[in-house]
């Protein structure tokens, strides 16, 4: 089985490989509901603790990366018109 150093090594490995950095376009046709869960996925992942990070692959990804991440979700959920009802929804479940 490999350790978590390995899976971070060839991950890394992964990320080397020549195009990987060169962009693409992706055609997304996904409901609003699922704009929003998205955007949840990715800010929890990227809200991780650090001791989180270092057990999934998110530790041994650059910080540019994981901010274009949450660039993106931020776009989707602009692009979906749900900008207020997400920064309310997370004003909701932070009042807990």
């Amino acid at each position: 089985m490999l350790t978590t150093n390995d899976v971070a090594r060839v991950y890394d490995t992964i990320l080397s490989i020549p195009g990987m950095n060169e962009t693409v376009k992706i055609d997304l046709r996904i409901s609003r509901k699922n704009v929003l869960l998205l955007n949840q996925v990715i800010e929890r992942g990227l809200s991780a603790k650090d001791d989180d990070k270092t057990n999934n692959l998110l530790g041994s990804v650059p910080k540019e990366s994981l901010e274009e991440l949450k660039a993106l979700a931020d776009d989707c959920l602009q692009k979906a018109g749900l900008t207020d009802l997400s920064d309310k929804l997370n004003a909701l479940g932070a009042s807990k």
